[in-house]
């Protein structure tokens, strides 16, 4: 089975939490996956992560529990073709707009009869080649999450939430925020009401759903309006927060009397 799938299945009443993964490096993956997280989207779209990269920290995650997702730049076969076959096994996929546009995605993901993806012989999904009857259960072993980021694709939740292949939602606040006239307020009423209200319909469209907030007080929120599977921030994001904490704390008057920081590591 896939493994982002039978996480869900196996959260129950406990959403998983996850974080991007933006820095392209392979060792932050790695350091991220043993910090706990249950998943984590690597990205292709906001970062400058290549292909190689990207089958960099898949083997770098594989000596983890963390559960890999990789976010495409776009909704396009040549890319998907590419990452499907350096290992990914659940894609994410940006602004679908539309059951069409989902129905592509999936598209891309399958081999024929039941999609366009490209047959390589010996790449590394199939174990370079060794994986018995790789082909024949390749695509029953994909998972596809299909990002709905504007005001009009929420509003065709249910239509593609029904696309056969679609095994989960992904509404971010950044870029609905965007699409409602309040760019860059990710907990403005508008958003959150939106975001409520796409979480009621998913469940009773009977697909997970999933979201990204900047906080444990948000992430909560989320997860009281009904979210699956919720994320916060991201590698780099959460770098720069403890960054900056620490270097405000240090620059505070009378920090000269801080004697020690404690990190959970060893001193340099």
């Amino acid at each position: 089975m896939n493994p982002f799938k039978q996480m869900l299945k196996a959260a129950g009443a406990h959403p998983p939490v996850g974080t991007w993964i933006s820095s392209a490096s392979p060792v932050v993956a790695e350091a991220v996956g043993h910090a706990g997280f249950d998943w984590a989207v690597l990205d292709m779209e906001h970062s400058p992560t290549d292909t190689m990269e990207v089958l960099h920290m898949l083997q770098a995650l594989c000596a983890t529990k963390m559960v890999p997702a990789v976010r495409v730049p776009w909704n396009d076969p040549v890319v998907v073709k590419r990452i499907l076959d350096a290992g990914a096994t659940t894609l994410m996929v940006p602004f679908v707009q539309n059951a069409d546009e989902a129905a592509r995605a999936v598209a891309a993901t399958r081999y024929p009869p039941e999609g366009i993806r490209g047959l390589a012989g010996a790449s590394r999904a199939s174990r370079y080649g060794t994986q018995a009857n790789y082909f024949a259960q390749a695509n029953k072993q994909v998972g596809v999450i299909v990002q709905l980021e504007t005001v009009a694709a929420v509003e065709r939740l249910e239509q593609i939430a029904a696309v056969p292949g679609v095994d989960a939602l992904f509404v971010g606040p950044g870029d609905l925020s965007a699409s409602l006239g309040v760019i860059g307020q990710f907990t403005h009423p508008k958003v959150m009401e939106l975001l409520g209200r796409a979480a009621e319909r998913a469940k009773a469209a009977g697909t997970p759903i999933g979201t990204i907030g900047d906080s444990p007080e948000v992430a909560a929120q989320y997860r009281a309006a009904g979210f699956d599977f919720i994320a916060i921030g991201s590698d780099v994001s959460l770098l720069m927060r403890a960054a900056r904490s620490v270097i405000g704390a240090l620059r505070t008057p009378g920090s000269e009397h801080v004697h020690s920081i404690s990190s959970g590591t060893q001193g340099y």
